[in-house]
């Protein structure tokens, strides 16, 4: 990844942070030259090693369960507030026209080794989390036990838990700190309604 200095997070409770805020992750392997690809929700383990564990499920239908006969080296990546940036925002859009549109964006790229684990306990003890944690705004919390006990048992021998040993964590989070002052104020007031995550990253990381 493209990391200028000024763009760089290394902050771990940061990066932790914006992993549990947003746990849906790309991960990608890569086998035979080809880069196998998914979209997984992973919960993350501060707890053990230096970076943590990412933890999640697959259905054994996905191409990916094959491939984990073996361990497999995993490049993850999570993504958090993004936003067009308008050089119509700009102090220099009215002076001189020498701006250009770009993005600002979050990111954590994580890197580690992947591998399945075959035991129905700690897979349900996965899903019993994950369901907790995005459930909890529910009204009326949906759990397991809801559905027939048959049901779940189905659905228990179609996937599989898997893990993530993290071997290294890096943050990008582009929130304008390559602009002045007050072009970055600029920003955060123009994202105030369409982007109000974004703008308060600006104002966090920035101002």
């Amino acid at each position: 990844m493209y990391l200028p200095t000024h763009f760089k997070q290394e902050d771990l409770a940061e990066l932790f942070e914006l992993i549990e805020n947003n746990p849906l992750a790309s991960v990608m392997v890569v086998h035979e030259g080809e880069i196998e690809a998914n979209h997984i929700p992973l919960e993350l383990d501060r707890s053990i090693g230096e970076f943590g564990v990412l933890r999640g499920h697959i259905a054994k239908g996905n191409p990916l369960f094959a491939l984990l006969e073996n361990d497999q080296s995993a490049y993850v990546i999570f993504q958090a507030d993004l936003a067009y940036i308008s050089p119509n925002w700009y102090e220099g859009k009215q002076e001189h026209h020498r701006v250009v549109p770009t993005w600002n964006y979050r990111v954590v790229h994580v890197k580690g080794m992947l591998r399945k684990v075959e035991d129905e306990k700690y897979l349900r003890g996965i899903l019993a989390r994950l369901t907790r944690t995005h459930e909890a705004t529910q009204a009326i919390p949906w759990k397991m036990g809801d559905a027939p006990k048959d049901f779940i048992q189905e659905q228990f021998e179609k996937i599989i838990a898997i893990e993530i040993q993290i071997e290294s964590i890096v943050g990008k989070f582009k929130v304008s700190q390559n602009r002045s002052a007050v072009d970055a104020e600029n920003v955060a007031k123009a994202l105030e309604v369409e982007s109000p995550e974004m703008a308060e990253s600006v104002r966090k990381y920035r101002l």
